[in-house]
């Protein structure tokens, strides 16, 4: 990473954008060196232990360089992009890209600049420096690397860069020594592994243009006389597990952002708080009988009503009821901490792992105030999009097992909470009503809280109370 010391260049650092988070992993960059950027455009995409989340730049400028390529972590507050603000950034470009040997009316007339970057107008003439630098290991090839052969793939996605070839005349027509081609297409050369050597130009006066880069990235490579390699020791990770790892047996997936920081919760859960779980069975008939009423009424019109809205419904109302299992455990403070409020945490399962966003303040909200939070908080996850703020100071946890059709599980708290109640799938099964064996709407539900704080009376309640809503649903009018 090049050290900056003009006064003109801005380092922007990897910020905290989570409670406490201490690293990030970039995901995408949206701009690259020669890009223009302005106060409050967001430059990349990274992933906390906790969500996605978009990084705004907060100044105007041109990009100088990218310190770290997609897929890096990178601690807080580590510069992970340079911009050079005010009079420098006329000449950021210089240093990044490399000059042409032409004259910037020339270049200009064989290529127009490509849309949203800026003239590289200053350095073009001959370089004093023949220093070249190689594309990043690891930095993602744009959208027209697709065009290039699987042997130029392959390449590009090696152990390293190939030893140096011995010297050769190149095809090119060069200035002093340099071939001529525009600062776009050197970049399009370096993404995809092109010498631009050993192009042939076709543009006017020897001008090397996108086409000849691309033509020569689909040649197949030519083997040369090449000096034996130095031996490149490979990184720690790979030299212990190579030995023994088969790819075509075995896929190592690295452990990092949300499933990382869940792996650690949860043991850092189950091995603090003393767990018990209860179960209930309860049926459910008359629940579902409510769910399709509701869903036909207009007040509901829009809204997501499933069985999970009144079963939150339902533990809100025990909740109301038992006020102390709301509540959390101070190891430092030696204190029961009761909550006054609740937040209402659903967990969700996401391509990136478990998250669990909660609902603010859902002991406060109507019926269907809070189908309209759940079927946000539900979408919005799906997405990616949540916030790290909407996964912080949940009190009570669900998890909906259910919809992958188990009956039930003994669920781990969520840290810093008392209670998570885990919902099995709803079935039709055989159950005494009325004196009678019917079929009937049927599922488990199951109620993990901490033994410090929770003793098993008052969880009993709990479940006892969720169970009872559920099965005489009306009891939500004269409880809640």
């Amino acid at each position: 990473m090049t050290t900056m010391t003009d006064s003109s260049v801005r380092e922007f650092k990897m910020p905290d954008v989570g409670e406490g988070l201490t690293e990030a992993e970039i995901l995408k960059w949206y701009v690259q060196p020669g890009d223009t950027v302005t106060d409050g455009q967001v430059v990349c995409e990274v992933e906390t232990a906790k969500a996605a989340v978009e990084l705004p730049i907060p100044y105007d400028g041109v990009v100088r360089e990218l310190h770290f390529p997609e897929g890096t972590t990178v601690d807080v507050g580590t510069s992970i992009i340079a911009v050079a603000v005010g009079d420098g950034a006329a000449a950021a470009a210089e240093p990044v890209q490399e000059a042409v040997a032409d004259t910037p009316a020339t270049a200009e007339a064989e290529e127009p600049k490509p849309e949203g970057r800026q003239p590289v107008l200053v350095g073009y003439g001959v370089s004093t420096s023949s220093t070249r630098r190689r594309p990043r290991k690891g930095a993602q090839a744009p959208a027209a690397a697709q065009e290039a052969s699987a042997a130029i793939q392959a390449e590009m996605n090696g152990h390293g860069p190939a030893a140096p070839a011995a010297p050769a005349a190149p095809a090119a027509p060069v200035t002093g020594d340099r071939p001529l081609a525009k600062p776009p297409v050197r970049k399009l050369a370096k993404d995809l592994g092109v010498d631009l050597a050993t192009v042939v130009p076709s543009g006017p006066d020897g001008i090397i243009t996108r086409e000849d880069v691309h033509a020569a990235a689909a040649e197949p490579a030519t083997p040369e006389p090449q000096a034996a390699p130095a031996a490149v020791a490979p990184a720690p990770s790979q030299t212990a597990a190579s030995a023994s790892y088969d790819t075509t047996r075995e896929t190592r997936v690295p452990v990092k952002g949300v499933r990382k920081a869940t792996a650690a919760a949860m043991v850092g859960s189950a091995f603090t708080a003393p767990h018990v779980t209860e179960f209930v069975t309860v049926d459910v008939t008359r629940t579902m009988k409510l769910v399709e009423e509701l869903k036909q009424d207009k007040e509901y019109a829009g809204l997501r009503v499933n069985p999970l809205l009144l079963i939150a419904k339902a533990l809100l109302v025990a909740i109301k009821r038992n006020p102390d299992i709301n509540a959390s455990w101070d190891e430092a403070a030696q204190e029961i901490v009761v909550k006054h409020y609740v937040n209402l945490g659903i967990a969700a399962a996401t391509p990136r792992g478990l998250i669990v966003p909660n609902i603010k303040d859902a002991h406060a909200k109507t019926l269907p105030q809070l189908a309209g939070s759940l079927g946000e908080l539900v979408s919005t996850a799906r997405e990616g999009k949540t916030s790290p703020a909407a996964m912080q100071g949940g009190t009570v946890t669900i998890t909906n097992v259910g919809v992958f059709g188990v009956d039930t599980g003994t669920p781990i708290l969520n840290p810093g909470e008392s209670a998570i109640l885990a919902v099995g799938a709803i079935k039709l099964q055989p159950w005494v009503h009325k004196g009678k064996v019917k079929p009937r709407q049927v599922t488990t539900l199951a109620l993990s809280f901490d033994h410090r704080l929770v003793d098993g009376e008052l969880g009993s309640k709990v479940l006892a109370d969720v169970a009872a809503v559920l099965e005489q649903p009306k009891r939500l009018i004269s409880w809640a």
